[in-house]
């Protein structure tokens, strides 16, 4: 059974379509690798910041800042080898300003949420704090994801060449002058 006039023919869709794919593919992989690293820095990072109000005096910012930072360190470490380990590892220096830089204004994201819950709204206690706390990470995470794979951790020039160069899809020349020239 031949398509509709002015459809393309399965032929002609199976190369953008099996591009589309590939690019949902690795692009779940992303995230999955993203989520497991940023997952274990949620832990760490909760634990840390317990921990420190358990054992100390600190004012529940500053124990979020350090946790913070733990979990930034971690993170690191978790990005660069096992998420993004795929990615391009030249300019290692630029690589670890530009994480940090955005990591801080995740840290000041997190912890604004945080600052603004605790004496804003004066919701101070362990529930609470660690709500609070959550839903920092979580708004953090978002910003977190985007500057990381868009600025840090960038995808291998080849991959980027190919993305580039995917051919748009043309319309398939159907019906009775088709073929003729």
């Amino acid at each position: 059974m031949s398509p509709a006039p002015g459809e393309p023919t399965p032929a002609a869709t199976a190369p953008a379509g099996s591009a589309l794919r590939e690019r949902v593919r690795r692009l779940v992989r992303e995230i999955a690798r993203f989520g497991a690293v940023g997952g274990a820095g949620v832990l760490v990072n909760l634990a840390v910041f317990n921990l420190v109000r358990h054992v100390t005096e600190l004012p529940v910012v500053r124990a979020s800042v350090l946790a913070t930072v733990v979990a930034i360190v971690f993170n690191y470490l978790g990005f660069r080898y096992f998420a993004y380990r795929d990615r391009d590892k030249g300019g290692r220096t630029r690589e670890m300003t530009l994480f940090l830089a955005f990591s801080v204004v995740g840290l000041v994201i997190e912890n604004g949420i945080l600052y603004t819950g605790t004496y804003g709204l004066g919701l101070d206690g362990r529930l609470e704090s660690n709500v609070l706390k959550f839903t920092g990470i979580g708004v953090a995470t978002l910003f977190r994801f985007w500057s990381y794979r868009t600025w840090v951790f960038r995808a291998p020039a080849a991959v980027r060449a190919t993305e580039a160069a995917e051919p748009a899809r043309e319309p398939v020349a159907s019906g009775p002058s088709a073929g003729r020239g």
